[in-house]
């Protein structure tokens, strides 16, 4: 506790001994290479986040089987299922997925996306057909998850499943037990 205090009044009395005018400039010299230390981690971040991101391969899966979907979000016209053998978490950071999406009515929809959670963002990449085959989506880029609107499915398997910050949440796998048992990620 003495050699505490004993420090703090060493300080106090070389702040004191120094002129006003070199107190401002010393104030200001540390400043300066506190703003030239912060401009570089600023730089290296950006860097690092605007490095040419490269997107694996395309290869589209087998068509769902009804055996292997899980539900995991319903919006009450519409409810929701990933099929758990199409999901992969990729070397380029994406999670791919068929989701296929049933309506109230009776209307059946299947799509292969993916999720790039360092992004926030969804890519559709192909339709399936009735016979199994799929036909390529005309939209080949990224979009913002939007949580607007009645079906959300995309920001809950965001925010719920796949991933944490701007990281991937686990392998497959493990996001595959969570949605089998519900347990969503926290939200903090």
């Amino acid at each position: 506790m003495k050699m505490a205090k004993m420090k703090q009044n060493r300080r106090s009395e070389l702040h004191l001994a120094l002129p006003l005018p070199k107190r401002i400039l010393a104030a200001l010299a540390l400043s300066g290479l506190t703003q030239l230390a912060l401009a570089a981690t600023s730089r290296d971040i950006e860097e690092e986040v605007n490095k040419e991101w490269q997107e694996i391969a395309l290869t589209l899966p087998a068509a769902p089987v009804a055996e292997n979907l899980l539900a995991f979000y319903d919006s009450g016209s519409q409810a929701f299922f990933i099929d758990a053998k199409s999901l992969s978490v990729n070397s380029d950071g994406s999670v791919r997925y068929t989701l296929v999406s049933n309506s109230s009515g009776g209307a059946k929809n299947i799509s292969y996306e993916g999720i790039r959670c360092q992004t926030g963002e969804k890519k559709l990449y192909a339709f399936g057909r009735s016979d199994g085959s799929w036909s390529n989506s005309r939209r080949d880029q990224w979009e913002r998850i939007s949580d607007a609107g009645a079906n959300k499915q995309h920001n809950t398997l965001f925010y719920d499943y796949f991933c944490e910050g701007k990281s991937t949440a686990g392998k497959a796998e493990q996001i595959i037990t969570r949605i089998k048992h519900k347990q969503v990620l926290k939200s903090f």
